[in-house]
């Protein structure tokens, strides 16, 4: 139990400070009240001083969250609630205190939302465990976790740990603002908003019951934020642990698991899928590695072609920006999957599209022969194939382009490879 007088600590000024920069350098869209983090600044040295009384006082009243629907990939929508800015450097201010007292307390196999760790070291002790022999999987789903925690039960949790009314009372008051839907006040009496910048540290502290009870039984699991699988050495071993456990995220912690989600797989299964990974065995080796899920590379697909759209009439220069914006993030979130063959076929789908529109941007027969001969072609080729009546696809794949806007061209524009990019980070 910690006695420190933690709202003071909360309060400090260097805290809120750092807990201000924080919220400014995650941007993010405005709350309810319509501030963005541009104003926010302004705001803060206008009424800092009387937001620090009333917190004191416990006469602060967080605003409601907005909600917005953001679209999955895989169809259906995640619901997110947005506080205010004002609301989230208060948040942010909170999570900086709590979270390195907590931490302590957390799971070893607990990754998620934690200082330095990682989604890649959540999938290494995975693939540790799998091939140690735990490749039966357990995936338990839990069905809308973030609006189904039970506020007593957690502040329960909080408590325990944290002596100190003022700040109980200030992260209830969070938990309670309710939400707006489409200019409509709703209450909040379960849940922790998803999108809060103190809900990841709320979520770790109600499942690290979860993870307690886990390493009780002596199970081999890996948990990263409400997405957890359990490894067994054998189907019978996994159905008992599938029943018991569900028993007790829903009896004991009063949340829901999704039965239709939930399912006892092995590694290799297609679609077993953990952080946006899947698994396949390496006959050679014998051994279980990791590999960008089908669904993420559907997803990198998916968005590589709205950023080489043949209409979107932006700067070539740009479009390549955007280009190696994605491919560098996605291609370091994924740097420890086995992936080299199949960013070949990206990087050259890639550079095919991006042909397609230039040569699209090129418009008219003209302008099209001027360029062709500026990229070496002579000018009675230039002509022809200026007035070819093939289309902006089959050009793009034909040897008009592909002699002129060779890849050692594109690449010299900046368009990054990103077979080399995985090579460089792998060095």
């Amino acid at each position: 139990m910690y006695e420190r007088n933690l709202l003071e600590e909360i309060l400090n000024r260097d805290n809120l400070n750092q807990a201000f920069k924080q919220v400014k350098r995650n941007k993010g869209a405005a709350g309810v009240d319509g501030m963005n983090v541009e104003e926010l600044e302004k705001h803060l040295v206008k009424n800092k001083d009387e937001m620090i009384r009333l917190i004191r006082q416990r006469k602060y009243q967080p605003q409601p969250v907005l909600r917005v629907e953001i679209p999955k990939p895989n169809g259906g929508v995640r619901l997110l609630g947005i506080p205010t800015v004002t609301d989230r450097v208060i948040q942010q201010a909170i999570a900086q205190v709590l979270t390195p007292i907590f931490d302590k307390g957390f799971s070893e196999n607990s990754y998620g939302f934690r200082p330095n760790r990682y989604a890649e070291m959540a999938i290494l002790k995975a693939l540790e465990f799998m091939n140690d022999g735990y490749d039966w999987i357990v995936d338990i789903d839990l069905e809308r976790f973030f609006d189904t925690v039970h506020h007593d039960r957690l502040m329960n949790l909080v408590s325990r740990t944290v002596d100190d009314g003022d700040v109980i009372s200030l992260i209830r008051k969070f938990l309670v603002s309710g939400v707006q839907i489409n200019d409509e006040y709703k209450e909040t009496i379960i849940g922790t908003p998803q999108g809060g910048n103190l809900s990841p540290l709320l979520s770790n502290i109600m499942l690290n019951e979860l993870d307690r009870e886990l390493e009780n039984r002596g199970l081999k699991f890996v948990r990263y934020a409400d997405d957890c699988i359990i490894m067994v050495k054998s189907e019978m071993a996994a159905r008992r642990v599938m029943r018991s456990v569900t028993r007790f995220i829903e009896e004991k912690l009063g949340l829901i698991v999704n039965a239709n989600k939930s399912r006892i797989t092995k590694p290799n299964d297609p679609n077993m899928k953990f952080l946006g990974f899947g698994f396949f065995r390496d006959f050679q080796t014998d051994l279980y590695k990791a590999k960008p899920h089908q669904k993420a590379v559907e997803n990198i697909k998916y968005k590589l072609k709205q950023l080489t759209r043949k209409n979107w009439s932006v700067d070539t220069k740009y479009q390549v920006e955007r280009i190696n914006q994605l491919l560098r993030g996605w291609i370091n979130y994924f740097k420890i999957g086995y992936m080299k063959k199949l960013l070949e076929n990206i990087d050259s789908h890639t550079r095919f599209r991006l042909r397609m529109c230039i040569w699209k941007k090129w418009k008219t027969a003209k302008n099209r022969r001027k360029n062709l001969i500026k990229l070496g072609m002579n000018r009675l080729e230039a002509y022809k194939n200026s007035h070819t009546s093939k289309g902006a696809a089959r050009t793009a794949y034909s040897w008009i382009l592909t002699m002129t806007i060779t890849n050692k061209r594109l690449a010299a524009f900046g368009l990054v490879s990103g077979v080399q990019h995985y090579m460089k980070v792998h060095a």
